[in-house]
C-alpha cells in the first residue's frame, strides 16, 4: 500500500465541517481517507496542486465540495487548512465567498 500519512485538520477546517449536513461531512471524510492518506501529492482528476495561493497548496474535489490541504513529505503528514464548496464559479469557506 505504500507510507501511511497522518491527516490532520486546523481548527477552521473542524469548524467548516462542522457547517455541513452530517452525510455530506460523511461523504467528504470518506474522500479524505482514500484519497489522501496514502498518496496525496498524487495528480488526479479530482486531486490538483493549485497555483500559489494563501489558502492552501492542494486541493482535493469532492462534488461540489473542495478540500484545501498542505503535505509535509518529511512527517508524513497532510494538514487539512479549509473545506468549502462550490456554487457556479464562486467558493464559499465559512458562508462567505473566497478568491482563491
Amino acid at each position: 500500500m505504500g507510507t501511511v500519512f497522518a491527516i490532520h485538520f486546523t481548527p477552521e477546517a473542524i469548524e467548516d465541517l462542522r457547517s455541513y449536513s452530517t452525510r455530506d461531512r460523511r461523504r467528504v471524510m470518506d474522500q479524505i481517507e482514500s484519497c489522501l492518506k496514502y498518496e496525496p501529492d498524487r495528480e488526479t482528476r479530482n486531486n490538483k496542486r493549485l497555483r500559489p495561493s494563501r489558502l492552501a497548496e492542494w486541493e482535493l474535489r469532492v462534488d461540489r465540495f473542495r478540500v484545501f490541504y498542505d503535505i509535509d513529505a518529511e512527517k508524513r503528514a497532510v494538514k487539512i487548512e479549509a473545506v468549502g464548496h462550490k456554487r457556479g464559479n464562486r467558493l464559499y469557506l465559512r458562508s462567505r465567498e473566497f478568491e482563491l
